[in-house]
């Protein structure tokens, strides 16, 4: 069972302890209350300070709600929150691998917005809301198309219609080259690779991005594919068109990302949201922050 299932059981099953309690069970601790205060001012006509405090005992205990409401009803509002949040507002993730380098690291903890491509019930996955349409250069989460259950993060670099042609480690979008800047040496720290960091300006989009210079130019794939034969492979990379309702995206560590170059299109209902800060790193702090 998904987490996003467990979430939307857990705030309608508290949700109904709630309104029981509201509507019917807080209204019998009321009028238990009463009647156990009626018997105590009966037996404590004069009542002293002592009695008075333990007149209070009484009205406390007789209106408090019973453990098995409290972790039910007691809850609601907590988890109705969560719920809301998490499903409509922004969704933590943590970056498992290191496909996103140098944009992202494993370890980065990162916030999703999930109300600007248009908000998604939960589990049903229908769209409540319109929103904008991904552009090329988002970060976005999406769950897996050949994977369902499997969340990735990657960059977009086709939206519905673009040629995209991958030659020589070059991006062309629609026949226009996406230019590269070279930065400098990169160390993969966790696999101590030395990469050749660049800029890439995609869309207009500035971001930074990692060639393998040991790696080959050629692009090849042995994956199952969301929509076999339309990616054409060449001994220089490869090139194709995205299909309408579908997004092209590709790790940002470009020769070591398991992307749409292999498995194919991201249909439009499998995008979560798009990625836009590091919130957390507990061994780098210094990385919290916004990332293009």
């Amino acid at each position: 069972m998904s987490f996003p299932l467990i979430l939307l059981v857990l705030t309608v099953v508290t949700g109904i302890f709630w309104v029981g309690d509201v509507f019917f069970w807080k209204k019998r601790r009321a009028e238990a209350a009463r009647a156990a205060l009626a018997e105590f001012d009966a037996a404590h006509p004069e009542p002293d300070a002592k009695a008075l405090d333990e007149r209070k005992v009484v009205e406390y205990k007789a209106k408090r709600q019973p453990v098995w409401l409290e972790w039910t009803a007691g809850l609601f509002p907590v988890i109705l929150l969560v719920f809301l949040v998490r499903s409509f507002v922004v969704e933590p993730f943590r970056i498992p691998s290191g496909s996103m380098l140098p944009t992202l690291e494993a370890g980065d903890f990162i916030a999703v917005n999930k109300y600007q491509y248009g908000m998604r019930f939960p589990v049903l996955n229908t769209k409540l809301t319109a929103g904008e349409k991904p552009r090329a250069g988002d970060v976005i989460v999406f769950d897996h198309p050949m994977q369902p259950g499997t969340d990735l993060i990657k960059r977009i670099v086709g939206v519905p219609g673009d040629k995209i042609v991958y030659r020589n480690k070059v991006l062309y979008v629609n026949g226009k080259e996406q230019p590269q800047k070279p930065v400098g040496d990169y160390v993969d720290e966790e696999y101590m690779l030395t990469l050749s960091e660049k800029t890439e300006t995609l869309a207009g989009h500035e971001h930074r991005m990692l060639t393998d210079p040991r790696v080959p130019d050629g692009v090849y794939s042995r994956e199952p594919q969301t929509h076999p034969g339309r990616i054409s492979y060449s001994d220089t990379g490869f090139e194709t068109t995205v299909p309408d309702g579908h997004y092209f995206v590709m790790g940002d560590n470009r020769d070591n990302s398991d992307d749409s170059r292999y498995w194919g299109f991201v249909p439009e209902e499998n995008i979560v949201g798009r990625a836009f800060v590091i919130w957390l790193n507990v061994s780098k702090m210094s990385r919290i922050g916004y990332f293009n």
